[in-house]
């Protein structure tokens, strides 16, 4: 029977899959006699290492490594038992039901809450959490509004919400306004006294000037211009010496 190159290779693969299939059953018997005796012994892969001589397995400290819990940082306690809660996991049942949470933050972070105070921080723009005070309301229905998020529908398409303030922010926001004005109202005055001294001060025409002011003792007259004479200076009240 002449034998040829597939038949070699064929038996050869048939051969060493028989061959594997014999190491793993010896490895698996000898496996099987050390667990015995390690269990017999009260030995564990580490007593071998070290009474071998050797260093302990790379695999058998990584393991090690790994089961050692992460050190968690406290960043909420309780003022009332001192128990404290890192932040991660499920939330303790002294702190899972609280709306707001930072007053029970400990440490840099309750720092850092502290130095920025609430006006500061609504000034600034920041979100101020908690419930907030109702300041819309709907008439009609009663239903209301803190406006913060989004709008409800009854005010969402409305273009002026003013009519839908609560009483109380109605007036705070009519004083804010009444003081605004009373504020600019000198500055308006003060502007428009400055524009009209210019436009004076810019357009006085030159040359000899029609008579304003007359005194009627002793006939005297004074254009307005310059320095006012005697009879007229001490004058609060100098309508009374204009002509005509």
């Amino acid at each position: 029977m002449a034998t040829t190159l597939e038949a070699i290779s064929a038996r050869m693969k048939k051969l060493q899959a028989q061959a594997d299939a014999l190491a793993t059953r010896e490895t698996a018997k000898v496996l099987k006699t050390i667990h015995e005796l390690m269990e017999k012994h009260a030995l564990t892969a580490a007593d071998i290492d070290v009474r071998a001589g050797g260093k302990p397995r790379a695999k058998h400290t990584a393991a090690k490594t790994a089961a050692k819990p992460a050190t968690s940082v406290t960043r909420y306690r309780d003022p009332k038992t001192g128990a404290t809660w890192s932040g991660r996991g499920r939330a303790p049942s002294w702190i899972a039901a609280a709306k707001n949470r930072d007053k029970y933050l400990a440490g840099a972070d309750a720092a850092a809450v502290k130095a920025v105070p609430a006006k500061e921080a609504q000034s600034a723009g920041a979100y101020i959490r908690g419930p907030q005070p109702t300041m819309y309301k709907d008439p009609k229905s009663g239903a209301t509004w803190s406006g913060r998020g989004r709008a409800p529908a009854w005010i969402a398409n409305v273009n002026d919400r003013s009519k839908f303030l609560i009483a109380e922010e109605t007036e705070a926001t009519g004083a804010a306004t009444a003081g605004a004005v009373s504020k600019t109202k000198p500055t308006e005055k003060k502007v428009a006294s400055k524009s009209v001294g210019a436009t004076a001060g810019n357009g006085q025409p030159k040359g000899a000037q029609p008579a304003l002011y007359r005194d009627p003792k002793s006939g005297a007259t004074w254009s307005g211009r310059g320095r006012a004479p005697a009879w007229l200076a001490n004058v609060k009240d100098r309508s009374k010496f204009l002509i005509g």
